[in-house]
């Protein structure tokens, strides 16, 4: 199989706007998707020049709303755009549509030999919005009614299961070109790997037009190529990649690529979405990947499927980094080793040993932290919700602990010299308040040093009240890089570059 190739989807009102679009992106795509449905009903009738205007090869798709698209005017009105957009051939191939996109029950035999007559390629599409389609080879079969269609399958994923299976069936068709899309969250790995399912080609969307695809999960094409080095990627790339739930914001891939590409490595580093680590530890072994970075909220659980644990793991009680080596999971934890440094440089020589210091939440990354305070010295008392939690945390290391509501405002104060802030409470600005902010009874006098492990946002609204009340604070960016340049030492056996 060949190359995948980039298709951008133009999802424009006009053809104007559309041009101007494929001219910005024209150097990151090789083929562009004229979506008609997405034209407002006068510039439908001019679709047909579309492709003179541009030099790229361009696909034809009038996409009914059962479909996920936009037009509802009814199959003759729609049989009759195809017709429209497809007639008058040039002599020029270059200056006809190179692709057109019918439906697996779309059969129009005049128009389907008038296309294959003006070398006009047939994408036959099925489109499953509510779930995944199985038995994709035979599915694939069924629709190559002439033997030169390309078959075209997309679906909504309901868990990653279902892409693991896209990658294992698509691996088996090799005879002919086809194309798979796995929509929504989870799905995103079959955008940036089609090379390892065989798949012809991944839609991309302009940034200014993304809104209309995101939910499908589109991304642009500066981002599949200056990012994921999408045209680079073949079989023989190196993956990695990190996973969470529901992992909507995160740098690792900006960090972890840009180390790759620094060194001239092979490799690719991608976003794993799922809400069970198990089916993101199985995706990762059926692909070949060699190393996950692991977040909220697998840190603890991916403890029962790692086969060996690192010193730091067995005393912390959580895992931010797993590695394959001979068919085994070897688990270590580098949030230790990025919050120490982090927090030194944030201290700025100041000691923090016998200092009083809270830590609100109890979680996989408080568990990284509180074992660093308690090399450095501190006293620490651990704030959460939920009280349990930050009991079990607290007798380990002989801490304090306590409930986190506005009754724990006193002892809060007690343990102010330092506020280490390690929930997810902040990434959201959403109201009500009690979702950004998870102190919001204590005022803060001007004395505390916060440090907030949040670093998207880069300033959080914890953070920004601390800050006006005079104390100086501190996000979780550099804790976030220098956990990642550990990771990459473990991935890859190399010291992590920066240029």
């Amino acid at each position: 199989m060949s190359q995948p190739l980039i298709c951008m989807t133009l999802t424009g009102k006009t053809i104007e706007e559309n041009l101007k679009l494929v001219k910005k992106y024209e150097k990151f795509v090789d083929i562009v998707e004229l979506r008609v449905d997405h034209l407002v009903e006068d510039e439908q009738l001019y679709a047909r020049k579309f492709p003179s205007l541009i030099y790229h090869p361009c696909i034809l798709t009038i996409r009914r709303d059962v479909d996920g698209g936009l037009f509802n005017g009814g199959e003759f009105a729609r049989t009759t755009l195809f017709a429209r957009a497809l007639s008058f051939a040039k002599q020029d191939n270059t200056r006809n549509f190179a692709y057109v996109d019918f439906e697996e029950d779309f059969h129009i035999p005049s128009i389907e030999d008038a296309a294959q007559a003006f070398g006009v390629k047939i994408i036959r599409s099925v489109h499953n919005m509510k779930g995944p389609i199985h038995n994709l080879k035979e599915r694939c079969d069924s629709m190559r009614k002439t033997g030169y269609e390309i078959p075209k399958i997309a679906f909504k994923v309901n868990r990653l299961s279902d892409v693991t299976n896209l990658f294992y069936e698509g691996s088996q068709l090799i005879d002919y070109d086809h194309i798979f899309c796995a929509m929504g969250p989870e799905g995103f790995p079959s955008r940036i790997l089609p090379a390892f399912s065989d798949s012809f080609l991944s839609y991309t969307s302009p940034e200014e037009t993304i809104k209309n695809t995101a939910a499908i999960g589109h991304i642009d094409p500066f981002t599949i190529n200056n990012l994921y080095n999408f045209r680079n990627i073949t079989k023989q790339t190196s993956l990695f990649g990190i996973t969470g739930w529901p992992l909507a914001k995160t740098s690792s891939p900006e960090i972890h690529n840009a180390g790759y590409r620094n060194i001239g490595l092979d490799a690719v580093y991608i976003p794993v979405r799922s809400p069970l680590v198990s089916e993101s530890l199985n995706f990762a072994e059926k692909l070949g990947m060699k190393g996950l970075s692991v977040t909220v909220p697998h840190k603890e659980s991916v403890l029962f499927y790692v086969n060996e644990q690192s010193p730091e793991v067995m005393q912390i009680g959580a895992c931010n980094t797993v590695v394959r080596k001979n068919d085994k999971w070897y688990g270590y934890n580098t949030d230790a080793f990025g919050f120490k440094r982090a927090l030194e440089e944030f201290l700025g020589g100041v000691r923090i040993k016998h200092k009083k210091v809270a830590v609100i939440g109890a979680g996989g990354a408080a568990k990284a932290i509180v074992y660093v305070l308690k090399q450095m010295g501190a006293k620490v008392c651990i704030f959460n919700r939920t009280l349990s939690h930050a009991k079990q945390l607290a007798e380990k290391y002989d801490f304090k602990y306590c409930e986190l509501g506005a009754s724990c405002v006193e002892q809060l104060s007690e343990y102010s010299n330092l506020i280490i802030q390690t929930t997810s409470i902040g990434m959201t600005t959403e109201s009500p308040q009690e979702i950004i902010d998870p102190i919001p009874f204590y005022n803060f006098t001007g004395n505390e040093l916060l440090f907030d492990i949040i670093y998207k946002p880069a300033t959080t609204p914890l953070m920004r009240r601390a800050a006006v009340s005079g104390c100086r604070v501190c996000n979780g960016y550099k804790m976030l890089e220098y956990q990642a340049y550990e990771q990459f030492k473990l991935f890859t056996g190399h010291d992590y570059e920066k240029k």
